[in-house]
C-alpha cells in the first residue's frame, strides 16, 4: 500500500531483523561487484529500519563505487548523505568516518577531508590504519602539500607494506616533488607484492612507465606500458597505455 512505508509482515521477523538480513545480502552483492543489486538491498534495508547504520554505510559505499565504474552515475551527494547518517546513528563508526574523508576528497573538499581524517589517524582502535593514513596522504597530495602527503603515505605503507594503492600515491607524491628515484622505489613496491589486485593495478604500471621514461629507461618503460595495456584491457587507463605505445586503443 502506498504511503505506509516498509514494515514486517504479521508473523514474520521484526523489521530490524529483516533490515539486517537485507543489509547482509547487499554487502555480499557488493563484494561480488554487483553494485545495483547491492544498492537495491541497501535501500530496502533502510526502508525497514532507518536507524540501521550498516545499511547507510553500505548505501554510501555503493554510491561511491558508482563513481569509479560510471562517472555518469556518480552520486557523491547521496554517498555523503548516507555516510553522515551512519556516523550520526553510530558514534565512533570509524570505517564510515574514513569513507566520509574519501568522499570529501572526491568532492575536492581537501581541508574538510583532512579535518575528518586527521583525528582518525591517531585512533589506536582503528583496525586498518593504512586506509586512513592513505586517504589523509591523498588529501594532502591533492591539496598540493607534498611533505605532509609523503609523511602520511609513508605511515600507510609502513602499516601495510603490500598496500599497493598507498605505494602508488606515495610514488606520485615523490614524482611531484622531483625525487624520481624514491618515486621509482615506491611504485615498484606497488606492483611486486604477492597480492593479486596489485599485479593487475594498471594505473601503477602506467605511472611506473612515466617515471622510467623520465629516468631515460625507455625499454623498461615500454614493457610497463605493455603490461598496463594487458591488465587494463577495456579500461580508460588501458587505452591510454595503448596510445602511448602508438597503438589503437
Amino acid at each position: 500500500m502506498s504511503g505506509c512505508g516498509a514494515r514486517a509482515l504479521p508473523g514474520a521477523q521484526s523489521a530490524d531483523r529483516q533490515s539486517a538480513a537485507e543489509q547482509e545480502v547487499g554487502a555480499d552483492a557488493l563484494l561480488k561487484g554487483n553494485l545495483r543489486e547491492a544498492l537495491a538491498h541497501a535501500q530496502r534495508s533502510i526502508e525497514l529500519d532507518e536507524s540501521n547504520a550498516d545499511a547507510h554505510m553500505l548505501a554510501g559505499t555503493v554510491y561511491l563505487g558508482f563513481c569509479s565504474y560510471s562517472p555518469q552515475e556518480c552520486r557523491l551527494s547521496e554517498a555523503e548523505r548516507h555516510i553522515r547518517k551512519a556516523i550520526n546513528v553510530r558514534k565512533n563508526f570509524r570505517e564510515a568516518t574514513n569513507t566520509l574523508g574519501s568522499i570529501l576528497i572526491h568532492q575536492h573538499r581537501y581541508e574538510e577531508a583532512i579535518a575528518v581524517l586527521k583525528p582518525l589517524s591517531g585512533d589506536i582502535l582503528y583496525a586498518t590504519p593504512e586506509n586512513v593514513w592513505g586517504n589523509l596522504g591523498w588529501a594532502y597530495l591533492e591539496k598540493g602539500d607534498m611533505d605532509n602527503a609523503i609523511e602520511a603515505l609513508r605511515r600507510a605503507v609502513a602499516s601495510q607494506p603490500s598496500f599497493c594503492w598507498g605505494n602508488a600515491k606515495l610514488a606520485l607524491a615523490y614524482e611531484r616533488k622531483g625525487d624520481l628515484k624514491a618515486a621509482l622505489d615506491s611504485i615498484s613496491a606497488a606492483v611486486t607484492t604477492s597480492r593479486q589486485e596489485c599485479k593487475t593495478f594498471a594505473d601503477a604500471y602506467e605511472l611506473r612507465a612515466r617515471i622510467l621514461q623520465k629516468l631515460g629507461e625507455h625499454e623498461n618503460a615500454r614493457a610497463d606500458l605493455e603490461r598496463c595495456k594487458q591488465v587494463g584491457a577495456g579500461s580508460s587507463v588501458g587505452k591510454r597505455c595503448s596510445m602511448s605505445l602508438g597503438q589503437s586503443p
